[in-house]
């Protein structure tokens, strides 16, 4: 039985999950009027599988509703406490921002961009990227964000796909005390690309950059820009953004979502999960170059005319208690950051944390991957001081929004470290076989949607044929989220990985992420990532890279301790062949571990693009243990 805790915020409204699940179309409905709309809508939903529209014929407009609608009454609100990575910071109320967007939206009208045109944005953390954004929204372009680590072949691909006419950058971002050169990137993506008309750079780090006839600078364009630009009346249908996404094998998807849902969907997942106040100060870790950042920090603060902190660079620059420091000085109340952020906290130790004074937080949530148990004790314990509920969240890039959480917002419900809990109301997620019948508690299958919601994906863009292929050719009246996933006796849903993060070990099908928790759940232990090798016998043997705590040495002791460990809480036959120990596994910037480069070297295989990785040594040590290991391995075979 997994530990349980009761400690909610006081409401208690299952009524509204009742209503919800009776019938989500009429629910939906009504959670849309929580909006402004310039008309209403005529239906509110048309769903021809696998096709979605909601709230036809209604018009409406994403940056009316996350600025024009609080002007008349919080105009002098703090919008965004910025803070970059070299100390420089900023304050932006609400009216600051209002002005800025309309500038910034005639700029894009002088530059002929037009309703439906794309624009790529690849720019730093920094205020002029939610203002881009915005200022996409409110005239009808499609805007689509590119994370700025991403390499210059990687930005070439999704520009080529979108057809972007307008790039925006700048010259350059901090990370880990060095300036990323993003205008030199962009300069050797778009060389040969003949479509792109100009390139709107923002001078953030002043390092030298060569201008061409494409170049404008923001800031003076911004000077010769009126403020006042009225927000287009778009149909709710009308696309917001594309945001790509990998998949197993390929070039990236570009996941298109449309304006009326989304906004319908984040409005209600971010008052019911975080259980908005006006006086609450929201800090999501997140870089706005993923879906977290765009759902979390830029659409939904805003639509609630929420402050927010946003913070560029590294979480533990120039140490570890940068992130620390951050929640002290503006004193926030709701912390929402990634698993993986939080065990490398957990690596550093108790005393960083205990020594600030982080007494304003009366919620934390995590996203991005399962959390392991032991790491949620500890959040709740050393961070939150056993008063704070978490918020474990699911959901992808395709859904837009939360689909599975607590929800303090709406109710109070016992929290099982390292359960989602339940799905959002109007939600109806199943856990299925491979048939697509439901399979009993307490079984691992995969995880499906069975309705369709306002935050989903409209299509892929320009490529409805893999949209249908990819999402709804397994099962054909279900979304295929691609994860694995068990629901316990009370309903509980438990995220088990991905479906093709799937160890095959003699017939036996191990998921990634149960393994990568049990491990992590040894003592001495901070995080861990396993990946299968191929074995003659077992078809696939099991290898785990292991990070051990400030302070730990390795050893075979420990070695046969983890051992044992696994045997014991999964059983034998998810034993590894071989633990490594090392101080960094490779992941991206937003935290991700990359386990196909851990499978590439494993297998002696190329490791190909490392451009998003956040520290490229990672790889280098990781295959500098696994060499020296396999080396005495084979001595003593001779």
């Amino acid at each position: 039985m997994a530990d349980t805790f009761d400690i909610g915020l006081g409401n208690s409204d299952f009524k509204t999950r009742k209503i919800a699940d009776s019938d989500f179309v009429s629910f939906w409905n009504k959670q849309a009027k929580n909006l402004s709309w310039f008309s209403s809508w005529s239906q509110t939903l048309d769903w021809q599988i696998p096709y979605a529209k909601w709230f036809v014929g209604g018009t409406i407009n994403a940056c009316h509703n996350t600025l024009d609608v609080h002007q008349s009454t919080k105009s002098d609100k703090t919008a965004i406490f910025w803070e970059g990575e070299n100390g420089d910071s900023r304050v932006i109320t609400y009216g600051d921002l209002f002005i800025e967007v309309q500038k910034f939206s005639n700029v894009l009208k002088s530059l002929d961009v037009k309703k439906g045109d794309r624009v790529t944005i690849y720019l730093p953390m920094v205020p002029e990227l939610p203002i881009a954004m915005l200022a996409c929204a409110r005239i009808g372009a499609i805007h689509t964000v590119v994370f700025s680590g991403f390499s210059a072949a990687s930005i070439k691909d999704r520009i080529v796909d979108s057809k972007s006419k307008i790039v925006i950058t700048a010259d350059g971002g901090y990370r880990k005390g060095k300036i990323v050169k993003l205008k030199e990137i962009i300069d050797e993506a778009i060389k040969d690309i003949d479509f792109v008309k100009h390139v709107v750079v923002l001078e953030r780090t002043k390092n030298k950059i060569s201008l061409t006839s494409k170049d404008k600078l923001w800031n003076n364009l911004m000077n010769d820009a009126s403020d006042s630009c009225v927000a287009e009346k778009l149909d709710s249908t009308h696309p917001l953004y594309i945001l790509y996404t990998s998949g197993t094998t390929g070039k990236p998807k570009g996941v298109l979502h449309g304006t009326g849902g989304y906004l319908t969907h984040l409005y209600s997942t971010f008052k019911w999960a975080f259980d908005i106040k006006d006086s609450d100060v929201f800090f999501c870790t997140a870089d706005i170059g993923w879906v977290t950042g765009h759902s979390y920090v830029v659409y939904a603060p805003l639509l609630h005319g929420a402050t927010q902190v946003m913070y560029e660079g590294a979480p533990d620059y120039p140490d570890a208690s940068r992130i620390w420091d951050v929640l002290q000085k503006y004193k926030v109340s709701i912390f929402y950051t990634t698993p993986t952020a939080l065990r490398m906290f957990m690596k550093f130790g108790d005393d960083i944390p205990n020594s600030f004074d982080l007494s304003s937080l009366r919620l934390l949530g995590t996203v991005g991957e399962p959390i392991n148990p032991e790491v949620w004790k500890w959040y709740f314990t050393i961070i939150g001081k056993q008063k704070c509920p978490i918020i474990d969240t699911w959901w992808q890039t395709e859904t837009g929004g939360l689909m599975i959480s607590s929800l303090p917002g709406l109710e109070t419900l016992p929290l099982k470290p390292g359960s989602g809990t339940l799905p959002i109301p109007g939600v109806d997620i199943g856990i299925v076989d491979e048939n697509g019948l439901d399979v009993p508690p307490n079984t691992k299958g995969y995880l499906v949607i069975k309705n369709p919601w306002p935050g989903m994906l409209l299509t892929l863009w320009g490529d409805d044929k893999k949209y249908e292929n990819v999402y709804w050719s397994k099962y054909k009246k279900y979304y295929y989220s691609g994860d694995y996933a068990k629901k316990d006796d009370d309903d509980y849903i438990w995220l088990l990985g991905r479906s093709d993060d799937v160890l095959k070990v003699a017939g036996h099908r191990i998921g990634t992420a149960e393994l990568e928790s049990c491990i992590v759940s040894h003592n001495d232990v901070v995080e861990s990532a396993v990946c299968g090798i191929p074995d003659e016998i077992k078809g696939e043997v099991i290898i785990a890279f292991v990070i051990l705590k400030n302070g730990i040495t390795s050893s075979d002791k420990l070695e046969k301790e983890i051992s044992n460990k696994i045997r014991h809480d999964i059983g034998a036959i998810a034993t590894p062949a071989q633990i490594y120990f090392v101080s960094k596994l490779p992941k991206t910037r937003s935290g991700k571990i990359m386990r196909r480069l851990l499978k590439a070297i494993a297998n002696n295989e190329t490791i190909g693009d490392t451009s998003t990785l956040e520290d490229s040594t990672a790889v280098t040590e990781v295959k500098s243990v696994f060499d020296e290991i396999q080396k005495v391995i084979k001595e003593k075979s001779t």
